[in-house]
Protein backbone atom coordinates (compact mmCIF):
# COMPACT_ATOMS: atom_id res chain seq x y z
CA UNK A 1 0.00 0.00 0.00
CA UNK A 2 1.41 3.40 -0.98
CA UNK A 3 2.00 6.04 1.64
CA UNK A 4 -0.38 9.00 1.53
CA UNK A 5 1.08 12.05 -0.16
CA UNK A 6 1.86 14.67 2.47
CA UNK A 7 3.90 16.94 0.23
CA UNK A 8 1.63 18.71 -2.22
CA UNK A 9 2.62 20.15 -5.57
CA UNK A 10 1.15 23.44 -4.36
CA UNK A 11 3.55 23.48 -1.40
CA UNK A 12 6.51 22.98 -3.71
CA UNK A 13 5.28 25.58 -6.22
CA UNK A 14 4.68 28.11 -3.43
CA UNK A 15 8.26 27.47 -2.30
CA UNK A 16 9.46 27.98 -5.89
CA UNK A 17 7.69 31.36 -6.09
CA UNK A 18 9.30 32.45 -2.81
CA UNK A 19 12.75 31.35 -3.96
CA UNK A 20 12.37 33.19 -7.28
CA UNK A 21 11.29 36.29 -5.34
CA UNK A 22 14.61 36.16 -3.45
CA UNK A 23 17.04 34.74 -6.03
CA UNK A 24 15.59 35.19 -9.49
CA UNK A 25 16.84 32.76 -12.13
CA UNK A 26 19.85 31.76 -10.04
CA UNK A 27 17.70 29.38 -7.98
CA UNK A 28 18.40 25.65 -7.80
CA UNK A 29 16.15 22.68 -7.20
CA UNK A 30 17.96 22.35 -3.86
CA UNK A 31 16.84 25.90 -2.96
CA UNK A 32 13.24 24.99 -3.71
CA UNK A 33 13.46 21.74 -1.76
CA UNK A 34 14.92 23.53 1.26
CA UNK A 35 12.20 26.21 1.13
CA UNK A 36 9.49 23.54 0.89
CA UNK A 37 11.09 21.41 3.60
CA UNK A 38 11.39 18.37 1.34
CA UNK A 39 14.20 16.42 -0.29
CA UNK A 40 15.72 17.35 -3.62
CA UNK A 41 14.62 13.91 -4.81
CA UNK A 42 10.99 14.67 -3.99
CA UNK A 43 11.09 17.83 -6.09
CA UNK A 44 12.96 16.15 -8.95
CA UNK A 45 10.60 13.17 -8.92
CA UNK A 46 7.53 15.43 -9.21
CA UNK A 47 8.81 18.03 -11.66
CA UNK A 48 11.95 16.58 -13.25
CA UNK A 49 13.89 19.79 -13.78
CA UNK A 50 13.92 23.55 -13.29
CA UNK A 51 11.99 23.85 -16.53
CA UNK A 52 9.40 21.38 -15.26
CA UNK A 53 9.03 23.40 -12.06
CA UNK A 54 8.65 26.63 -13.99
CA UNK A 55 6.11 25.11 -16.38
CA UNK A 56 4.00 23.94 -13.46
CA UNK A 57 4.28 27.33 -11.76
CA UNK A 58 3.21 29.11 -14.96
CA UNK A 59 0.16 26.88 -15.34
CA UNK A 60 -0.77 27.37 -11.69
CA UNK A 61 -0.19 31.12 -12.03
CA UNK A 62 -2.53 31.37 -14.99
CA UNK A 63 -5.34 29.66 -13.10
CA UNK A 64 -4.70 31.78 -10.01
CA UNK A 65 -4.68 35.13 -11.80
CA UNK A 66 -7.80 34.34 -13.85
CA UNK A 67 -9.60 33.32 -10.65
CA UNK A 68 -8.49 36.54 -8.90
CA UNK A 69 -9.52 38.64 -11.92
CA UNK A 70 -13.01 37.16 -11.83
CA UNK A 71 -13.24 37.78 -8.10
CA UNK A 72 -12.16 41.41 -8.60
CA UNK A 73 -15.30 41.99 -10.65
CA UNK A 74 -14.24 45.01 -12.71
CA UNK A 75 -11.52 45.88 -15.22
CA UNK A 76 -9.50 48.20 -13.00
CA UNK A 77 -9.35 45.89 -10.00
CA UNK A 78 -8.77 42.85 -12.21
CA UNK A 79 -5.71 44.49 -13.76
CA UNK A 80 -4.36 45.33 -10.33
CA UNK A 81 -4.27 41.60 -9.48
CA UNK A 82 -1.65 40.94 -12.16
CA UNK A 83 1.29 42.43 -10.31
CA UNK A 84 0.10 42.94 -6.73
CA UNK A 85 2.61 40.46 -5.32
CA UNK A 86 5.54 42.24 -6.98
CA UNK A 87 5.29 45.53 -5.08
CA UNK A 88 8.83 45.20 -3.68
CA UNK A 89 11.53 46.36 -6.16
CA UNK A 90 13.85 43.41 -5.45
CA UNK A 91 11.03 40.88 -5.87
CA UNK A 92 9.95 42.58 -9.10
CA UNK A 93 13.51 42.62 -10.44
CA UNK A 94 14.08 38.95 -9.60
CA UNK A 95 10.82 37.94 -11.28
CA UNK A 96 11.61 40.05 -14.32
CA UNK A 97 15.04 38.40 -14.55
CA UNK A 98 13.34 35.00 -14.37
CA UNK A 99 10.97 36.05 -17.16
CA UNK A 100 13.98 36.87 -19.35
CA UNK A 101 15.34 33.37 -18.83
CA UNK A 102 11.91 31.79 -19.35
CA UNK A 103 11.64 33.42 -22.78
CA UNK A 104 14.69 31.46 -23.96
CA UNK A 105 13.04 28.09 -23.25
CA UNK A 106 10.59 27.29 -26.10
CA UNK A 107 8.20 25.34 -23.86
CA UNK A 108 8.11 28.08 -21.22
CA UNK A 109 7.73 30.74 -23.86
CA UNK A 110 4.74 28.90 -25.31
CA UNK A 111 3.19 28.59 -21.84
CA UNK A 112 3.76 32.28 -21.21
CA UNK A 113 2.00 33.07 -24.49
CA UNK A 114 -0.97 31.00 -23.28
CA UNK A 115 -0.81 32.75 -19.91
CA UNK A 116 -0.92 36.22 -21.45
CA UNK A 117 -3.66 35.17 -23.88
CA UNK A 118 -5.79 33.79 -21.03
CA UNK A 119 -5.46 37.03 -19.08
CA UNK A 120 -6.23 39.16 -22.10
CA UNK A 121 -9.23 36.97 -23.03
CA UNK A 122 -10.63 37.36 -19.52
CA UNK A 123 -9.97 41.08 -19.65
CA UNK A 124 -11.67 41.32 -23.07
CA UNK A 125 -14.89 39.91 -21.58
CA UNK A 126 -14.72 42.35 -18.69
CA UNK A 127 -14.04 45.31 -21.01
CA UNK A 128 -17.06 44.43 -23.15
CA UNK A 129 -19.21 44.23 -20.04
CA UNK A 130 -18.06 47.75 -19.09
CA UNK A 131 -18.60 49.11 -22.64
CA UNK A 132 -14.93 49.97 -23.17
CA UNK A 133 -13.47 50.30 -26.69
CA UNK A 134 -12.90 47.09 -28.69
CA UNK A 135 -9.11 47.26 -28.29
CA UNK A 136 -9.24 48.17 -24.58
CA UNK A 137 -8.05 44.76 -23.31
CA UNK A 138 -4.94 44.88 -25.50
CA UNK A 139 -4.17 48.50 -24.64
CA UNK A 140 -4.72 48.03 -20.90
CA UNK A 141 -2.61 44.86 -20.90
CA UNK A 142 0.24 46.71 -22.58
CA UNK A 143 -0.16 49.56 -20.11
CA UNK A 144 0.21 47.40 -17.00
CA UNK A 145 3.06 45.39 -18.52
CA UNK A 146 4.85 48.62 -19.37
CA UNK A 147 4.25 50.12 -15.93
CA UNK A 148 5.56 46.99 -14.21
CA UNK A 149 8.65 46.91 -16.44
CA UNK A 150 9.40 50.60 -15.96
CA UNK A 151 8.85 50.39 -12.22
CA UNK A 152 11.06 47.28 -11.95
CA UNK A 153 13.92 49.19 -13.56
CA UNK A 154 13.20 52.57 -11.93
CA UNK A 155 11.18 51.98 -8.76
CA UNK A 156 9.70 55.30 -7.73
CA UNK A 157 6.91 55.31 -5.20
CA UNK A 158 4.58 52.38 -4.73
CA UNK A 159 3.92 50.11 -7.74
CA UNK A 160 0.23 49.61 -7.00
CA UNK A 161 -0.36 53.34 -6.47
CA UNK A 162 1.34 54.09 -9.77
CA UNK A 163 -0.61 51.41 -11.57
CA UNK A 164 -3.90 52.60 -10.07
CA UNK A 165 -3.20 56.21 -11.01
CA UNK A 166 -2.25 55.37 -14.61
CA UNK A 167 -5.16 52.95 -15.09
CA UNK A 168 -7.60 55.51 -13.72
CA UNK A 169 -6.28 58.11 -16.17
CA UNK A 170 -6.85 55.85 -19.16
CA UNK A 171 -10.18 54.46 -17.98
CA UNK A 172 -11.56 57.91 -17.15
CA UNK A 173 -10.62 59.06 -20.67
CA UNK A 174 -12.63 56.25 -22.20
CA UNK A 175 -15.64 56.72 -19.97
Amino acid sequence: MARPRTITDERILDALAQVIDRKGPEFTIADVAAEAGVSVGAVAKRFGSKSGLLQALTKQGTEDVVRRMRAAGNVRDALLTWFDRLADPEVATNNLAQLGVDLIDPELRALLAKHYAALEDELFVMCRREDLPPNAARVLSALVYGISMDWSVRPRGDLMERMTEDLDSVLEGWR
